[in-house]
């Protein structure tokens, strides 16, 4: 298993990662097989969407505050509810093929580390499952 180390910078925000997660695939010369790219924060997730085109994350992350507020008649008392909810609807892993050491991704997809509680650091763990 590798970790990538996240350093984020606002509140809420989308991080494309798919480059950091393929120098993983490179460095390790994993080659063909499977990858999970597993969140362990319960007020942050991984999340595959369009990447060519930024305002898709902040559709992405406007609507889920249009949806579960920062501020609502919630019972948790650290004060991060929406973070939290956030975070299970958005979920914590991926999973995606590797083939010739290359992500099988469509065209316009990346993989998002998708912040609901920052800024923070934070770590992403991609553990590799070989098909050979």
């Amino acid at each position: 298993m590798q970790q990538i180390k996240i350093s984020t910078k606002k509140r809420e925000e989308m991080l494309d990662i798919t480059g950091s997660i393929q120098d993983v695939l490179k460095k390790n010369k994993w080659q063909n097989g499977l990858i999970l790219v597993y969140c362990t924060h319960t007020t942050a997730g991984v999340t595959i969407n369009e990447s060519a085109d930024p305002s898709v994350a902040t559709d992405l992350i406007g609507k889920l505050r249009e949806l579960i507020p920062e501020r609502d008649n919630y019972s948790h008392m650290e004060g991060n509810s929406d973070a939290h909810i956030k975070s299970s609807l958005i979920g914590c892993s991926e999973q995606l093929i590797v083939q010739n050491a290359d992500l099988v991704l469509g065209t316009w997809q990346g993989i998002f580390f998708a912040e609901f509680d920052g800024p923070r650091s934070r770590k992403v763990n991609v553990q590799f499952v070989s098909s050979e």
